[in-house]
């Protein structure tokens, strides 16, 4: 049986941020500025670039201000759950594929979920609305002899 997180390596996984983050090349994400020099690599994730500000003098890596930091997953397992969020599995079946706990999966999913949602701009409805008249009779659900003794005392 293959293991998913084989076939999925650290570096490709940090060159897809790096990609999707900075498609115009790195830039500082304290200040914006664009004059950043590279500044080794995370001492125990050898794919994860560190780089340093000429302007603001702060040092940040690919992952700073993203919803991956600050996290004992590595990058390749939250890749791989957000792949299998895309593929609508459940969060019982994404902890099974990953080898993690279902509290965990269900902490990553949430986050993630919380993220993507956050990213979304806020529709603006504008526009004309048409509405059906629609008649709801509340309380009485399961109970459709109340609801006739309602219909006598109003009549």
């Amino acid at each position: 049986m293959i293991n998913i997180k084989q076939l999925v390596s650290d570096e490709y996984c940090y060159q897809l941020i790096r990609q999707r983050r900075w498609p115009e090349g790195v830039c500082c994400p304290y200040c914006q500025s664009k004059g950043v020099k590279s500044h080794g690599y995370h001492t125990t994730q050898k794919a994860r670039k560190r780089y340093h500000c000429q302007s603001c003098k702060k040092r940040f890596d690919d992952l700073t201000f993203t919803v991956f930091a600050g996290h004992h997953q590595p990058l390749k397992v939250w890749i791989l759950c957000l792949y299998f969020m895309g593929l609508n599995l459940s969060n019982r079946q994404i902890a099974h594929e990953l080898d993690l706990n279902k509290d965990e999966a269900q902490h990553m999913t949430s986050q993630l979920r919380e993220s993507i949602f956050a990213s979304l701009p806020i529709p603006q409805l504008s526009g004309k609305v048409e509405a059906d008249e629609v008649y709801i009779v509340a309380g009485h659900k399961g109970q459709p002899e109340a609801v006739k003794k309602r219909a006598k005392k109003s009549a």
